[in-house]
Formats: structure tokens, sequence, C-alpha cells
């Protein structure tokens, strides 16, 4: 967990949850900037390693075949609960983000929890059908799934965020590379961003020209600082109340499909 400076437990602080990828890997006791930096605009940035992570044993970090995601979502949410219990974290102002995996995670924590006030769901997996004909990356299906979408069809369809998408009432963000192969954007992000437009839930998409999956890694540095920007925007928007007029792009009406033009059709030339 990173803190504010001159942090006060005194004090209410916005928490911000940030779920790694992988699932397959570890947060550690690192310099991490993004972290850093959420901190030090007054977050409490809490990063645990739920199950299915690695560096606790082969069991623990197995234990999600077939279960991805699933049991991992009750171990960030009992990680958001202790902190909680601590009582200087204000219930009210709570984010969560995360990328890759942690936005596949981040999709599906909005479809099972109302408790977050704002998401960002960074280059992340809506429907892993849609996924499992267009990633570039097949390598683990075999651990996380029985067989393919179309002998696995339920399963499949019961893992996807995309399927709970009714009862998302978070406002979401989601951040995605244009060249993105790993996590195509057309089986995540542009999911979820379409179907929470035409709920009229608060979404921005923010892609990015010429990044991959790579892009908060080895993306083009002015990329990486916008992005970072965005995320934190995201938070400071909804979390803390900060007016960010480039957010505000949907209607607050619903905008007829069809509108009767008045204007006057041109005159037939004569023949």
């Amino acid at each position: 967990m990173q803190k504010p400076p001159d942090f006060n437990p005194a004090k209410k602080y916005p928490l911000i949850l940030n779920i790694h990828g992988g699932p397959h890997a570890a947060y550690g006791y690192i310099f991490e900037h993004e972290f850093q930096w959420m901190a030090a605009k007054g977050y409490v940035v809490l990063f645990p390693n739920p199950r299915g992570s690695t560096t606790y044993g082969q069991d623990f970090g197995n234990v999600i075949q077939y279960h991805y995601p699933g049991d991992d979502f009750k171990d960030l949410m009992a990680g958001v609960d202790e902190v909680l219990r601590r009582g200087y974290i204000d219930e009210k102002k709570l984010g969560v983000t995360g990328g890759s995996g942690g936005g596949l995670l981040t999709n599906w924590v909005v479809g099972h929890t109302t408790r977050f006030a704002a998401a960002v769901a960074q280059r992340d997996i809506a429907s892993w059908t849609h996924w499992w004909y267009t990633a570039d990356f097949t390598l683990f299906q075999p651990a996380w799934f029985k067989g393919p979408p179309f002998d696995e069809e339920q399963d499949f369809k019961a893992r996807s965020p995309i399927t709970y998408i009714k009862d998302v009432k978070t406002p979401m963000m989601f951040i995605l590379g244009e060249i993105d192969y790993r996590t195509p954007s057309g089986a995540g992000g542009e999911e979820m961003f379409r179907a929470l437009k035409f709920r009229k839930i608060p979404t921005v998409m923010v892609r990015f020209p010429n990044e991959s999956h790579e892009l908060s890694r080895s993306g083009q540095p002015w990329h990486r600082v916008e992005r970072l920007q965005n995320i934190v925007g995201w938070f400071d928007h909804w979390l803390l109340g900060m007016p960010k007029p480039e957010y505000e792009v949907a209607p607050k009406e619903e905008v007829s499909i069809k509108r009767e033009s008045t204007e006057q059709k041109p005159a037939k030339p004569p023949r």
C-alpha cells in the first residue's frame, strides 16, 4: 500500500485499488512511479496480490485454473474491506483500475459491486469468446478454459465481464492501444464502452495510435504521460469532484435516432 506524503491516519483519504495483470505476476517492494504520483496527488493506493499471483507458491498461482476471474475478486474485495476497517479511507471515494488481466478484473469488479465511484480499465478483456478468436496469445488457454468457446460456450459467457454489463453503474474510462493484439480493443474496451454509452452510464474511451499492449511500459513517452494524466484525471473528477470538461461528452438527454429536417429540399432541375 502506498500512502500520501504527510499521511495522517486521523484523516479520510480517497482510495485507488490497482490490480496487476498476468494474472501470474505480482507486485513487490519496488519504486513504482505510477503509485508514487497517485499518492502525491492525495490518494492511498492499494496494490494487493490476489490468488493467481506468483511468489506465493505454485498451488496459490494455479488455484484460479478454470475459475478466472472469480475467486480472485473475493481477495481484492477482502483487501479493500481491510483498509476500510483501519478508518482512514472515505468509503464513498473508492476507485479501481488495472491493465491487461487487471483490466479484465476491473471490468469484473464493476459488474459485481457498486462500491466504487469510478473505474479505469486498461487494455482489458470484456468477452473471452471474442478474445479467443482475435488475440495473439493463446498459450495459457488450456489452463484457463477446458476447451474452445464453441465447446464451452456457457463457461466462456459466465466468466466474461460483458455478460454482466447491465449491472454496471460505475463511471468508466477505457485506455486502449490501437495496435494491441494481446488484448484487442474489439474484444475489450470497445464493447464495454458501446454498451455503457447505450445505457447512458458516464464513460470515456482514450485510444492511443500506434501503441500496443506495452503502452504503459515501452510506449511513446508522451503517450505514457498522457495515459497517466487521464487515469488520475478520471479519479480526480469522480472521486474528488474536480471539474473536467473534457470528460463531459455525454448528452444529458437522450438523442433522437432520427430527426425530421426543417430545411427545404432543392427543386429538381428542369429536364
